[in-house]
């Protein structure tokens, strides 16, 4: 999927859309890239002099890998239903994400109930891990305006 693919499935747009490539996808695993760059907006306050990738964004592009992985196993039409994050647990940060990296972004479906479902995740930069998650996230009907 590419960018014009991923702007059909989540609702985030610039600054906040932090899922830049989807690699691949099947039934229960779904493997993204995002490109850490200079110009993101939040170096300029995020450790000025020596800039790292906040934990909470990196958290946040694994929730957005896991919202495409959500929609592509349950084929639910973007603009009806949305995905919203409902819980993050079991979080693990192993490394500094920093401007030039590559975050590969493994999300893999472990269950659902009702309407949420359970994802793991891993943020990955040149082979090593960078965070761990377990993500929880709610389908909800969504009037898009």
């Amino acid at each position: 999927m590419n960018i014009q693919d991923i702007l059909n499935y989540l609702p985030h747009r610039y600054p906040f859309l932090l899922v830049d490539k989807v690699q691949s996808v099947d039934t229960d695993k779904l493997v993204a890239i995002k490109n850490v760059t200079f110009n993101e907006p939040f170096f300029t306050g995020h450790f000025p002099d020596v800039p790292v990738m906040p934990g909470v964004l990196i958290i946040e592009a694994l929730a957005q890998a896991a919202g495409i992985l959500a929609y592509k196993t349950e084929g639910y039409d973007p603009s009806e239903m949305l995905f919203y994050l409902a819980s993050i647990d079991n979080v693990r940060f192993k490394r500094k994400v920093i401007p030039g990296d590559q975050l590969i972004l493994n999300a893999t479906f472990t269950g659902r109930k009702r309407n949420f479902w359970k994802i793991h995740g891993e943020a990955i930069v040149d082979g090593e891990v960078a965070c761990v998650a377990d993500i929880l996230c709610a389908a909800q009907k969504e009037e898009k305006k």
